[in-house]
């Protein structure tokens, strides 16, 4: 209950959608965390022929900190997670995550709604990178996100602080 209590919400549409709700992630919550990354990932790695559980579960765990990282939950069900680390000069939106099943509904529109309140309440610009050959990419250009760099397996994307307005 206490998570809950402390979780965040917001409607992606008012009358037709349950809410969205971001709830901190523990420590405990690892496995399943790198369950929904392996599961949402698969497509695009597998078509570069870069699919490797094992490969998926280290790198998650080699930069997990719980503290950064937070479910997406919707009717009660765990359907994905982000991780928002936060750097002197901007948010690196490390992760994004939704079960392939949730995919297409307006659930990471609903969770980028939050992280960019969060952004432009600390001034603060949203980097992200994504697989080059994800979907992913062109999500990211329609939330606004700026394309800065490309490197091996990754393109690399901004979205411009916009100041809070009073």
């Amino acid at each position: 209950m206490n998570e809950i209590v402390r979780a965040q919400m917001m409607s992606i549409t008012p009358d037709q959608t349950p809410p969205v709700i971001l709830v901190a992630a523990h420590q405990s919550d690892l496995d399943n965390l790198v369950a929904i990354r392996i599961e949402a990932m698969r497509e695009s790695l597998e078509r570069i022929g870069r699919f490797d559980p094992v490969r998926a579960r280290e790198r998650f765990l080699n930069g997990f900190e719980a503290r950064n990282t937070r479910h997406i939950e919707m009717s009660g069900e765990r359907i994905g997670f982000i991780v928002v680390k936060h750097h002197l000069k901007e948010l690196l939106l490390d992760h994004l995550y939704v079960r392939p099943n949730a995919q297409g509904s307006g659930v990471g529109s609903a969770v980028l709604t939050q992280i960019f309140k969060e952004a432009d309440a600390a001034a603060l610009p949203i980097r992200v990178g994504t697989l080059k050959e994800s979907a992913s990419n062109r999500f990211y250009i329609r939330h606004g996100f700026q394309f800065v760099e490309s490197g091996e397996f990754d393109n690399y994307y901004i979205r411009p602080s916009i100041p809070a307005t009073n």
